[in-house]
């Protein structure tokens, strides 16, 4: 796999997100569903955003890595929550998830009504090989 980065300004550098992503000479593409906070046993969260997300980027990766995938591999990540205010107070999480594993990707962050039962952050993403 090739990625080439597109990033006009350098503002969204502090965001961990690039503005455009292209990948060439691809193996494969996953498509994964959007991961939340979300137990084994199929039960929603009841707790904060922070731990609300470290559950969800932990079943993301946990399905990224069982179909054969890396994270670095995510080109494309899109976040939606219940409170972009809330999720911003624990962004850190996120960008140093996204630094640990060197994801270079394209996203976009959506803030809805609400998501399933009691969730308050879903993380969707395409992922390549």
């Amino acid at each position: 796999m090739k990625k080439q980065i597109t990033n006009p300004w350098q503002w969204q550098d502090k965001r961990s997100y690039a503005q455009a992503v292209e990948v060439t000479q691809v193996e494969g593409t996953l498509y994964c569903s959007g991961q939340a906070a979300v137990d084994a046993n199929g039960q929603s969260s009841t707790s904060d955003m922070e731990a609300q997300l470290v559950q969800a980027i932990q079943n993301l990766e946990q399905v990224i890595t069982e179909a054969g995938y890396e994270c670095r591999g995510i080109v494309r990540l899109n976040i939606y929550t219940t409170s972009t205010a809330e999720l911003f107070t624990c962004f850190g999480v996120f960008q140093a998830w996204i630094a640990k594993h060197g994801i270079q990707q394209a996203s976009t962050v959506f803030e809805v009504q609400s998501l399933f039962e009691t969730l308050k952050v879903e993380l969707e993403a395409t992922v390549v090989k």
